[in-house]
Parts: structure tokens; C-alpha cells; sequence
């Protein structure tokens, strides 16, 4: 296999069918992505680890929205980590990438060393979906459980949505000869499709009476999600993760008895929003005296965008509601 090859699967969502078990599917593999999001910060380890977690898991979610739609995941905390925000801005056409960005909240003094999810306390677990202008927005909330952000995943779609979801992810510091230090990620992510017929009702029987994949399927489909997830616990970290073993191999090693079938791949990139013109109506909502208490002490208004790192330098006569036109028109 050449190099180009290998490469090929990285930064892509493959999407797959199991004809079989009437469960789909995507497999994806990260490391630009983590790149562009992760050199924005100085992270402690524990801390990139759950911004990996976290983008993977909207990488493989948000590839099934429509164009030019937004999917954004969000974890609210009580412990050292208090905020995971990802945004997934999908294609504006078909065949373009779409873009991820992601960051994280965190309070240094209490990030201890240990399992990345130490960081993070009692809080929720948060899907919002905006499909543009003239549309109400969706947000769906479930609490933290489980011990990674994969379960708290799990546990949204079988509570929210009434969707059997099972993800498989890995991630870590990539080692390869001759390659820098880097973070790579990839996983699978499985979902029963839904059906006409009634999902159970009454209490789950999950931590916290949250229902369960069991809770949602008859005694045939519950036979085949069984099987299929099976077949996907024996995965290893190194398949998920790559770079040699190509997405498609990966899945007719795991599930060539369900008959699998691969649509396009779909190439996702690390990318912002953020620009003068948006920071500018931000501001547009406050008047002279509110953007006088913004000045600093060198006369001028700032931001940072915590997503991309860009910083932005503004004339605060040129912001606010009560701005003046500078243009020397």
C-alpha cells in the first residue's frame, strides 16, 4: 500500500450499511483535524484527550445531517473541565469537506493526573441542531453517565432519540517513524434504523433509569444488535486509529457476514466561522457607553476566538449601535 493510500482515510467519514442486521454505520479516522484544533491550546494531556474524544464523536455523528446545516455537541460539568464545545459544519455543496472545531473550559489548578473522564463531574450531555435560517433550532440534553463521552453519546440517542447507538473509538499521541508527535483519533459508530413498530416504554434500565439499546428492540432486532456488537468488540485500538488498515478492510474484517455496503467518504477539515464582520454584530447590540467599558487601557476593543485562536482589533468608534462611519464616505 502506497503512502497516498494510506492517507486517503484520514480526515473522513465512510458511511456503511449492514444489509443483514438492518443496522448502519460510519468509520472515521482524525489527524489533521486534531492538529488544527489542538495547536490553538496548551492543553494538559487529560484535557486533549477529551477534546479528541469529543470531536471523533462529531465527526461521526454530524456526517449524517443535511447540507449546510450545523451540529453542535456540548458538555456542561461541575468538575475541572467545565465545557466541551464542537461545532460540524456540514458541505454547502455535495463533494466539498465539512468542517469541525472544537475547544475546551477548564480550571488548570484542578486537573489532576488519571483517566481523562476524572475531569469532568456531575453535569449534561448536549446535542443542538440548527438547519438554518427560518428554522427552530433542536437541542436535546441527557446527563453525563458512563465512563467516557462515547456513553454519554450512547445514552442521548437511546433517551432522546429511542436509537440503538454503539460507538467504538480510540485515540492517542501518534508515534509513527519519522512522523512528529501528533494526535490521531478513529472509531466506529453503529445505530440501529429505525422502525415503525412501538420502541419499549416505562423505565430503562440503565444507570439512573436511562434506557438501553435492550430497552428499545424486539426479541429479532435485539439477536442481531447482539451479534453485530459482537462482532465490533473485537476491534483493536491500532484498526481503529490506522493509518495502514484501510476503513473498508476494517469492515469486511469485522462484519463480512452481515454484508456490508460502503457509500462515499466524506473529507472533513478543521475550520472556523469566526470573522471581523461577526464580531462586529456581536457588538452591535451595545451602545457607547457599554463599548467604553470594553476599551482597554491602549484605547482599543479585542477578542479572541477560543475556537481558532484569531485575534481581533477593533477602533471602538467603529462598534456598537451608536458606531460612526469611518469610511470617508
Amino acid at each position: 500500500m502506497t503512502l497516498g493510500s494510506k492517507l486517503a482515510w484520514d480526515d473522513a467519514v465512510l458511511p456503511f450499511q449492514l444489509d443483514q442486521s438492518n443496522i448502519r454505520g460510519r468509520v472515521a479516522r482524525l489527524d489533521g483535524v486534531l492538529s488544527g484544533i489542538l495547536k490553538q491550546h496548551d492543553y494538559p494531556v487529560a484535557v486533549e484527550a477529551l477534546v479528541a474524544e469529543m470531536a471523533l464523536l462529531t465527526a461521526l455523528i454530524g456526517q449524517t445531517i443535511k447540507l449546510r446545516w450545523k451540529l453542535s455537541l456540548q458538555v456542561q460539568s461541575k468538575g475541572a473541565v467545565r465545557m466541551i464545545a464542537t461545532d460540524y459544519y456540514a458541505p454547502e455543496v455535495e463533494g466539498e469537506p465539512a468542517r469541525i472545531r472544537a475547544y475546551a473550559s477548564y480550571d488548570p489548578e484542578k486537573v489532576k493526573n488519571g483517566p481523562a473522564m476524572d475531569q469532568i463531574g456531575e453535569g449534561y450531555f448536549a446535542v443542538l441542531m440548527d438547519q438554518g435560517e427560518g428554522m427552530q433550532p433542536y437541542q436535546g440534553i441527557t446527563p453525563l453517565s458512563g465512563d467516557s463521552l462515547a456513553r454519554c453519546a450512547e445514552a442521548y440517542f437511546a433517551q432522546s432519540e429511542q436509537l440503538p447507538t454503539k460507538f467504538a473509538l480510540s485515540f492517542g499521541q501518534s508515534t509513527e517513524p519519522g512522523v512528529a508527535q501528533h494526535w490521531r483519533a478513529g472509531g466506529i459508530m453503529i445505530q440501529h434504523m429505525p422502525k415503525a413498530s412501538p420502541f419499549a416504554t416505562g423505565g430503562g434500565s440503565g444507570e439512573g433509569g436511562l434506557l438501553l439499546a435492550d430497552d428499545l428492540l424486539n426479541e429479532d432486532d435485539g439477536e442481531n444488535w447482539n451479534r453485530v456488537n459482537m462482532h465490533l468488540a473485537t476491534v483493536e485500538d491500532m484498526e481503529l486509529i490506522g493509518p495502514s488498515l484501510p476503513a473498508t478492510d476494517l469492515l469486511y474484517r469485522l462484519f463480512h457476514e452481515e454484508s456490508p455496503r460502503v457509500f462515499d467518504a466524506m473529507p472533513v477539515r478543521f475550520g472556523c466561522t469566526c470573522s471581523e464582520e461577526r464580531v462586529r454584530q456581536s457588538l452591535s447590540i451595545y451602545s457607547a457607553k457599554d463599548i467604553g467599558t470594553m476599551t482597554t487601557d491602549e484605547g482599543r476593543v479585542t477578542a479572541d476566538c477560543q475556537f481558532c485562536g484569531a485575534h481581533y482589533d477593533l477602533d471602538p468608534a467603529t462598534v456598537g449601535f451608536e458606531a460612526k462611519d469611518v469610511s470617508g464616505d
